[in-house]
């Protein structure tokens, strides 16, 4: 009998673990700048955004507790508007683990200035995929879908489509929301074309990127660096016909505003031809953050003398 109890138990055990949610995300409200007495309606928040977050079935894919995606979301409240309503900025970050090492490397990392928002204490946080029923869920649905997508896409080229079409909807159903951040006349870096720029065809290299860039180059990095290095030279330069058609694409600041860092740290170590050549486009492509592209070269100098 104590047998197939524990037998019993071990299948329920892996069952869950099967099934696991697929985001394990750390929330964060940050209210310093509001002048209140009473901060416990903040901290309420940031359980009940954390709680719908990780608890919640975002795919139907099988994903065992260990693989679930890490991410991040500070949500800034800088103003007050009404008794439940709030308005400020959120910083989404998302991250994705190297393939035999200890090394995540980042996925997004975007700051939304548009966040406007009800909430109401012991009040459950709901949403639906046909309607918009709160901004707060609906902005943070949007966000959970970009983040899976991002990160199935570096898995396969097209892997992350069912997600962005996801955020694609709703952003459809935010259309008639009196909140900002979901139309494209409110601006060229919003939610709205966010979505829309994922799934334009135009942007089909930028995808191959991020498949080619981690899959074939990060996760072979650790064993094969030069070859490694080569596939993320490639899939880098891929990214120039981007460039010159739209210098100020938007997936272009998504891409090197999670990833400048990183490519810096990853020419750091290679070869003069390959330094001249990445620091080449790099500054082509990514002007904004050719200061930092430039210690590549001049780490060379510094260890030739």
């Amino acid at each position: 009998m104590l047998k197939k109890t524990i037998f019993t138990y071990l299948i329920l055990i892996s069952s869950l673990n099967v099934n696991s949610q697929e985001i394990l995300c750390n929330v964060r409200v940050n209210s310093s700048q509001i002048q209140i007495s009473d901060r416990k309606i903040f901290q309420s928040m940031q359980t009940a955004i954390y709680e719908f977050i990780n608890n919640t079935k975002w795919t139907n894919a099988n994903i065992s507790s260990e693989e679930r995606i890490e991410c991040s979301i500070l949500i800034n409240i800088s103003n007050k508007i009404s008794n439940d309503e709030y308005e400020g900025s959120m910083q989404i970050q998302s991250t994705r683990p190297i393939y035999g090492t200890s090394y995540k490397s980042t996925l997004f990392n975007f700051m939304d200035n548009n966040i406007r928002f009800k909430f109401l204490e012991y009040q459950s946080l709901e949403f639906s995929e046909t309607s918009h029923l709160s901004n707060l869920t609906s902005i943070i649905a949007f966000y959970v879908n970009i983040i899976l997508g991002l990160d199935f896409a570096t898995f396969s080229e097209e892997g992350g489509n069912e997600y962005f079409n996801t955020a694609q909807k709703i952003v459809n159903n935010a259309q008639n929301a009196r909140e900002s951040g979901w139309k494209a006349f409110e601006s060229d870096k919003n939610r709205y074309w966010i979505a829309h720029d994922l799934l334009d065809n135009r942007y089909n290299k930028y995808h191959m990127c991020l498949y080619r860039y981690h899959r074939i180059g990060l996760d072979k990095l650790a064993e094969e660096p030069e070859d490694a290095r080569y596939e993320i030279t490639e899939s880098i330069e891929s990214l120039r016909s981007i460039y010159r058609e739209n210098p100020s694409a938007l997936l272009l600041k998504l891409f090197f505003d999670a990833k400048a860092d990183e490519i810096t740290k990853i020419y750091s170590e290679s070869f003069p031809n390959e330094k001249a050549r990445i620091v080449k486009t790099l500054v082509e492509i990514d002007p904004t953050n050719s200061s930092k592209y430039q210690k590549i070269t001049r780490f060379f100098i510094f260890f030739t003398y």
